[in-house]
C-alpha cells in the first residue's frame, strides 16, 4: 500500500437516533504513522463516531475506507479482524485472570482443541505476552499476578500493550488516562510516544488538552454532532482549540485549520 494512502478515510459518516442527530456528515482521515486527537464537549458526537468506526453501531449513511478499501463492520469483532484495536475506558479486562490470560482473552492459543475442554497453550501465551509488553515498554514484575492486585496505571498499560500487539492497522484509545494519577498518566503517555516512534497509527479521544498537544500530530474538533475542523497541532494552541470547541472561534480564524463544514449557525 502506498505510504501516501490514508490508513483510514471517512466520508459523510452520519448517525441519527430518531430525531436526534448524533453525528452528521463526518469527514476524517488518518495518515500512516499519524497520531490524531479527537476533542469536543460531551454530546459533541465523539463517542458515536468511535462506535461507528469500530463496528459497535452502524451508520445511517457514509463510508469507511481502510487502506483505500471500503469496509462495513457488523460488529467490533469485524473491526478487530481488520486490524483495529480499541482500548475503552472500561479496559475490558478480567480482574481475576493474570496478564497473559488477559492479553489473549478471546484469542487463546490451544494445544488441543476439545471444545469447552480444550487445553490451552499457557507457555506460548506467556512468551508472546512478555514480548508484547517488552515491545511497548510495559514492565510487569509478576506475570502470574491477577489484575485485581494491580494499579489502574498497570491495568491501562496491559490493555494498551494488548492492543499494540494485535493491531495491524491502528489503535484507538478512549480517554486513556482519565482515572489515573500523575505518575501513572506519565507512564501511559510514554508508551503512546513509543507507539509513535514505531509508526503505529493512533486515534486518541481526550479532554486533556495538555495531553492532546503533547501526543498528537493533528486535532479533530467535534461540535454539535459534526466535525467542524481539522487542525495541525504544531500550528495551533489550546486557546484556539477551546474556542473551536465552544463555538467562540471560527475555523477560518485558525491558521493551519481545514474547515470541514460551512454552517455559520454553529458559531453563534
Amino acid at each position: 500500500m502506498d505510504s501516501q494512502t490514508p490508513v483510514m478515510k471517512i466520508r459523510g459518516l452520519t448517525k441519527h437516533y430518531g430525531g436526534v442527530r448524533a453525528l452528521t456528515g463526518a469527514n476524517f482521515s488518518l495518515a500512516a504513522g499519524e497520531h490524531a486527537a479527537i476533542v469536543g464537549d460531551n454530546g459533541a458526537g465523539k463517542s458515536t463516531f468511535v462506535r461507528l468506526i469500530t463496528g459497535a453501531e452502524q451508520p445511517n449513511s457514509g463510508e469507511i475506507l481502510l487502506d483505500a478499501q471500503r469496509v462495513n463492520f457488523a460488529s467490533p469483532l469485524d473491526a478487530r479482524d481488520q486490524g483495529i484495536e480499541t482500548v475503552y475506558q472500561t479496559l475490558a479486562l478480567a480482574e481475576d485472570l493474570d496478564v497473559p490470560a488477559n492479553i489473549f482473552l478471546g484469542r487463546e492459543k490451544v494445544l488441543l482443541k476439545l471444545g469447552p475442554l480444550s487445553i490451552l497453550d499457557h507457555k506460548a501465551m506467556r512468551e508472546e505476552s512478555v514480548s508484547m509488553l517488552a515491545t511497548t515498554g510495559v514492565k510487569i514484575q509478576d506475570m502470574s499476578e491477577t489484575l485485581r492486585g494491580m494499579s489502574g496505571g498497570q491495568r491501562q498499560c496491559v490493555a494498551i500493550a494488548r492492543a499494540a500487539g494485535f493491531a495491524k492497522k491502528l489503535i484507538i484509545l478512549d480517554e486513556p488516562t482519565a482515572a489515573l494519577g500523575v505518575q501513572e498518566t506519565a507512564r501511559v503517555e510514554e508508551i503512546i510516544k513509543g507507539l509513535k516512534l514505531r509508526g503505529v497509527p493512533l486515534i486518541i479521544i481526550s479532554h486533556n488538552l495538555r495531553q492532546v498537544f503533547e501526543l498528537s500530530d493533528r486535532i479533530w474538533v467535534f461540535r454539535q454532532g459534526r466535525i467542524i475542523a481539522s487542525v495541525l497541532t504544531s500550528s495551533s494552541n489550546p486557546e484556539q482549540i477551546v474556542g473551536l470547541i465552544t463555538g467562540a472561534v471560527n475555523p477560518d480564524d485558525v491558521p493551519g485549520a481545514t474547515e470541514l463544514i460551512k454552517d455559520i449557525a454553529l458559531f453563534h
